[in-house]
């Protein structure tokens, strides 16, 4: 049975019109380089800091900052203050970029000779390589 928090999220996937309320699986992962297409920070590049799948969305660095007004601890040992941090951006509004021909480019599937799935720049043709993270 799902809990309450859950059939909104599901409520909430389904509204965004996202594969029927089913989250889909994100290709874009962690250290990936993309472009933002869409919203305020239209046309920057940064690097995927974390993955929200759950709630598809990315983290990208330097874009989408935004501030967190924080108290200091109790111990003193958390200082107060501001603090800038990325927030997350929707997946459908970044693009990966392609690191051999440094453009953006839609994602597509293919096999390696190895049998392992690999993604393909739709531009150059060539099998994207992921950074080891």
């Amino acid at each position: 049975m799902a809990t309450r928090v859950e059939r909104r999220h599901r409520a909430t996937l389904i509204h965004e019109g996202w594969a029927r309320g089913h989250l889909r699986p994100l290709d874009i992962r962690k250290g990936d380089s993309v472009e933002v297409i869409s919203g305020k920070d239209k046309g920057k590049r940064g690097v995927v800091e974390r993955v929200l799948p759950e709630q598809q969305r990315v983290a990208v660095r330097g874009v989408n900052l935004l501030k967190r007004h924080t108290k200091s601890g109790v111990k003193g040992n958390i200082q107060g203050g501001i603090v800038d941090f990325d927030g997350p951006v929707p997946y459908s509004n970044v693009m990966l970029v392609c690191n051999r021909c440094d453009k953006t480019t839609r994602i597509a599937h293919g096999v390696n000779e190895l049998g392992r799935r690999v993604i393909v720049c739709k531009k150059c043709g060539e099998t994207y390589d992921r950074a080891q993270v």
